[in-house]
């Protein structure tokens, strides 16, 4: 048996632990394993430091009042509980009012299992298709500004726009998009 599958069923085993009989050892086994993973996850995301110690909180705390819903046939612990630290994330950003980024990426060391890397996959597909549709000035801030992971002002000093027009630009190519990936994955 190798390092990661051993590590997987002890994340398995430690979660199980909680969702059947609230075992706080177990979970502080989790809370040590994923903590600054997750606070790293969501820096990456665009959370300030303080904001990531705030999540990873509120993240933990929501793993343990909803470990009853883990089942490890459908999900694994480490998708489970970035799924969780990704809606969190996501719904602070729509709190704050700002552009959501298009793809908050997941540790790249996670193992998924192969119903979710197929899903990620079809849908960073659908989302290419999408920015390929997007008209070039949309298409190319939106490309600087998620992909490139460039701000605002960095945005304007490569490309000597206005900084009205690339925050416009950004908000209309991201309406674009979401309307054309909710068409795409409607059908």
């Amino acid at each position: 048996m190798n390092r990661d599958t051993r590590q997987q069923q002890e994340l398995i085993g430690w979660m199980l632990a909680v969702r059947n009989g609230q075992d706080k050892a177990a979970f502080e086994r989790l809370f040590e394993f994923f903590a600054p993973r997750i606070k790293s996850f969501v820096m990456r995301g665009g959370a300030s430091s303080e904001e990531a110690e705030d999540i990873v909180q509120d993240v933990m705390l929501r793993v343990w009042r909803k470990a009853y819903q883990f089942d490890p046939v459908h999900f694994g612990v480490s998708g489970w509980i970035y799924q969780i630290a990704r809606n969190r994330q996501i719904d602070l950003i729509r709190k704050e009012k700002r552009p959501i980024p298009a793809e908050l990426a997941f540790e790249p060391d996670v193992q998924e299992d192969a119903y979710a890397v197929l899903a990620m996959s079809q849908e960073i597909g659908r989302l290419r298709q999408a920015l390929e549709q997007l008209e070039s000035p949309q298409r190319e801030v939106i490309e600087r500004a998620f992909l490139g992971e460039l701000s605002h002002t960095e945005i304007q000093e490569l490309t000597d726009l206005p900084l009205g027009t690339i925050k416009s630009r950004i908000r209309l190519g991201l309406e674009k998009l979401r309307h054309r990936m909710h068409k795409s994955a409607s059908k």
